[in-house]
């Protein structure tokens, strides 16, 4: 009864609900479907205008690279990529935004992963050319979502491929953005009340966590790890791959990503993790796929050398460093057109700066070519380092500054204090650093006395530096320590290696005598050779082109007097 009771009062009310509804929609729908008519015409109309805006060797391009993205063309993507998007970037977009997206999906069928792959290209070129605003980096991060979605969570291995330098620019330019947001968002106080109130609504856009979970699960997806460790054993990598990892997007994925990490590890200031995340990559293989990409070659050796400087390891600080800055110097000529070489110049530079400091606090013997540039470009700051003091303080930080990576705050700030900011984390690690850095400067003051003697009295080096003899004491026993540190064998293990001497100074003090032996190294003259030989070459190569440019523009000279 109380069924049948509850069946007609249910159905009546459905019957009335459905009446009203019918009138309300009858009278209704005729002006909602013209206005929906008009906004797509309206539409339509400014998507026309927007394609007409567009140049036509832009279209051109775009057209190129959809049908080059649809045959999994990779040569041909390369060349896109590489040569024609950077060229029409100068010519078309120095100052400005690429082409709309909703304009390009006109001329690409409204294609969603050629779109996705767009939108990361535009929103690039902003944070590159222009002053990208708060929604610009809400959207970007939204569309990085999308493309990492649809890479992770499809069936099966896509049917996409890329260049790997396109790859590698993905998930640097990812990290950067991420980078750049912490550091947008922890400025509360150039922050306008409107972004304030839109940034505390957003928790989860840029979230650490989010950042880190993508670059954890495109290295799981891929099984890169298990691929590098069967490698290094002799094992089975396709098995060790699996489907995704078998496939080139997931496997060079998962691979950058790696170097990623290492990247956010050391912004985050965690210098011991960073180095244990590429266990699995041998440095010493000349071969190993970081060397594909230069600008992912160069960034694995600076954070390497980084974390090594930051955990006082001076003495492999400053064999990474030398490494990397060899390679660059030898192959500068052939990079000098790619787009990398302005990132890769930048990055060295900072590491020559880098580099300084190590070799002040920890001084060995580096090679030739790379100690000539290193005395022209920072000998002044050098000598400042090695005279100790509150001027070499002064120049540890400035050096310090310009060249360590961008910290970040990991959580966002408190969003109600805003007059309350935290302190800069680029200052922060100067301060953990400094306080390193100067139990370490009385190495190379003493060393640089302790080198002109064989046999010298205590007080009279005490006279020298101009402090107490128990003093000098203390200082020689802390030179003793610091000269010996951890350094690396070569193995897989970054942070394993072998207590020995870092300096080619030692020294014994017997009471009141101090007794010295330096071990001398031949110089490598058949490198000053070669070296100034190819810089001879370099100059006969400059006069001749010279020459025959004279010579042709005298004959044109000639032919239009004729």
């Amino acid at each position: 009864m109380y069924q049948d009771s509850y069946e007609d009062e249910f159905v009546g009310n459905i019957d009335v609900v459905a009446d009203s509804y019918a009138m309300v929609d009858d009278r209704d729908y005729e002006e909602d479907e013209l206005l929906l008519q008009q906004q797509q015409q309206q539409q339509q109309a400014q998507t026309q205008v927007g394609v007409q805006q567009i140049p036509e060797q832009v279209r051109k391009f775009l057209g190129h690279l959809y049908r080059n993205l649809l045959s999994n063309n990779v040569n041909d993507l390369s060349y896109n990529y590489d040569n024609q998007f950077i060229r029409l970037s100068e010519k078309y977009f120095a100052k400005s935004a690429w082409p709309e997206p909703q304009y390009v999906a006109a001329l690409v069928g409204d294609d969603g992963i050629f779109l996705t792959l767009y939108r990361e290209l535009y929103y690039r070129h902003i944070y590159a050319r222009l002053h990208p605003t708060l929604e610009v980096r809400f959207r970007s991060f939204e569309n990085y979502c999308d493309l990492f979605n649809y890479i992770l969570n499809s069936n099966g291995p896509l049917e996409l491929e890329l260049p790997n330098q396109w790859l590698w620019d993905i998930v640097d330019e990812f990290i950067y953005q991420f980078q750049s947001f912490c550091t947008h968002r922890s400025r509360l106080s150039k922050r306008s009340e409107e972004e304030i109130a839109l940034l505390k609504a957003n928790p989860q856009v840029w979230n650490t966590y989010s950042v880190l979970n993508v670059l954890y699960s495109l290295i799981q997806k891929s099984n890169i790890n298990q691929q590098l460790l069967a490698a290094q054993q002799g094992g089975d990598v396709v098995e060790a791959a699996g489907e995704f990892g078998s496939r080139a997007l997931y496997k060079m994925l998962g691979y950058f990503s790696i170097v990623g990490l290492v990247r956010v590890h050391c912004m985050l200031g965690d210098y011991t993790l960073a180095l244990q995340t590429l266990e699995n990559i041998d440095l010493n293989n000349n071969r190993g796929l970081f060397t594909r990409v230069t600008s992912c070659h160069v960034t694995v050796y600076y954070y390497v050398g980084f974390a090594y400087l930051m955990l006082g390891r001076y003495a492999d600080a400053t064999q990474a460093f030398v490494h990397i800055l060899t390679f660059v110097t030898r192959t500068k000529h052939y990079h000098q057109r790619a787009h990398q070489f302005d990132s890769v110049n930048k990055k060295a530079e900072q590491m020559y700066a880098l580099l300084a400091i190590a070799v002040s606090l920890c001084p060995v013997r580096v090679d030739e070519m790379i100690h000539t540039t290193l005395r022209e470009k920072y000998g002044e700051q050098q000598h400042k380092l090695q005279r100790g003091g509150e001027e070499a303080l002064e120049v540890l930080s400035e050096l310090f500054l310009y060249a360590c990576p961008k910290f970040i705050i990991p959580n966002p700030p408190n969003y109600d204090d805003v007059a309350s900011e935290p302190m800069e984390p680029q200052e922060f690690q100067l301060k953990i650093f400094v306080r390193e850095a100067k139990l370490q400067l009385v190495v190379p003051t003493l060393r640089s006395f302790l080198k002109l003697y064989t046999t010298m009295s205590l007080d009279q080096l005490s006279s020298f530096l101009d402090i107490d003899s128990n003093e000098l004491r203390n200082q020689l026993m802390v030179y003793k320590q610091r000269y010996r540190q951890v350094k690396w064998t070569g193995n897989a293990d970054l942070l394993a290696g072998e207590v020995v001497p870092t300096t080619d100074l030692d020294f014994a003090l017997q009471q009141d005598m101090i007794y010295i032996a330096e071990s001398r190294v031949g110089r490598r003259y058949a490198d000053w050779f070669i070296r100034n030989t190819n810089k001879l070459q370099d100059i006969i190569n400059t006069l001749e082109s010279r020459q025959k440019a004279s010579i042709a523009n005298a004959g044109t000279q000639s032919e239009e007097v004729a």
